[in-house]
């Protein structure tokens, strides 16, 4: 029967991580094109063009920020990027070769080892390996996920934060210049896509991050080393800081101070609420909470999660929009007259 460490194995062997990570470019420009299209065949006729181009930028811009936005973040906050395919099978060759120089194992060991210098092993390959190989060995290949202390929970916090906000600017950029080049009241459109960039920002980002590191320290102080109480620590600090209060504070700063600031025409008040697509974006707090766990096999999924909140971004994502209800209103009226 296969150990369920051996599981934790499988999915942090980092040939499986890195090949993941490579894949992603192909993953998100595949995925653009099927909103794109999916964008076109559901514009009015006359208008498929413009809807396909919008779409074409808003995405282009929003994939290469969140393609971008690793390589950003690591040289703002120091942080030593993951290794790639290469580098992986470089290290992983050395060791193997190293380690079978002074040591002697059986055929079936051996074989999987140089199988390991250069390929990804399956679960069952990876169990053999955890319950009959030597333990220290299978660690420097795999190394366990160690519990992040409290002095690096702020800088892999910041990490986070500063990742999430690249695809949510490019987002914002691209639909601005979407707009400027087809529609000609594209000053107006600025304040939603500001409003939403930020609710998508406080609201499924950077409070949801705070909560995450003030439990994470908060149990640290309190010596709690058990991975199921950090855990749950952390959905505790997400729920609270990030999906309860990130809203009601970027509700606050879009009445407040965007659209008094960008748009003069724009002055009244709306309530972005969250709803079930929000509510789905906060699987990246599981990658949040993974990865402040010490999980690494996570990291690959962040750029398609913050991509999607570059996206609202940029299409303005409104769902309580009263400016924009009220002159939908006067259009029927006036076309009704």
């Amino acid at each position: 029967m296969i150990k369920v460490s051996s599981i934790g194995k499988f999915l942090d062997q980092p040939l499986l991580t890195a090949n993941i990570n490579r894949s992603v470019p192909a993953i998100l420009t595949t995925a653009s094109l099927i909103v794109t299209g999916n964008q076109i065949k559901q514009a009015p006729e006359g208008k498929k063009t413009k809807a396909g181009l919008k779409s074409a930028i808003i995405l282009g811009t929003t994939i290469f920020s969140a393609i971008k936005a690793p390589k950003i973040a690591a040289a703002i906050t120091k942080r030593v990027n993951s290794k790639t395919v290469k580098e992986i099978k470089k290290d992983n060759t050395e060791i193997i070769s190293e380690y079978l120089s002074h040591n002697t194992v059986n055929d079936n060991i051996g074989k999987l080892l140089n199988k390991a210098k250069t390929k990804i092993l399956s679960l069952k390959e990876i169990d053999i390996l955890n319950q009959n190989a030597d333990k220290k060995l299978v660690n420097k290949l795999i190394p366990p996920p160690d519990n992040i202390k409290a002095k690096d929970i702020f800088k892999e916090i910041g990490w986070l934060s500063i990742y999430g906000a690249v695809p949510v600017a490019g987002g914002i950029t691209g639909g601005v210049i979407a707009d400027r080049l087809t529609e000609k009241n594209w000053k107006d459109r600025i304040p939603n896509k500001i409003n939403e960039g930020i609710y998508q920002y406080l609201a499924n980002i950077f409070l949801c991050n705070i909560g995450a590191g003030l439990a994470l320290g908060a149990l640290e102080k309190m010596n709690i080393k058990s991975k199921s109480a950090r855990c749950l620590g952390m959905v505790g600090g997400i729920l609270t800081t990030g999906v309860i209060g990130g809203s009601v504070m970027a509700n606050y700063i879009g009445n407040k101070l965007i659209n008094p600031l960008v748009s003069k025409k724009y002055q009244n008040k709306e309530y972005r609420t969250p709803e079930l697509l929000d509510l789905s974006l906060h699987a990246d707090d599981i990658a949040t909470v993974s990865l402040l766990s010490g999980l690494k096999w996570i990291e690959p999924s962040l750029p398609l999660l913050y991509s999607v909140s570059g996206y609202r971004a940029g299409i303005g994502y409104r769902n309580h929009d009263k400016h924009s209800h009220h002159e939908k209103q006067a259009h029927f009226l006036r076309n009704k007259c």
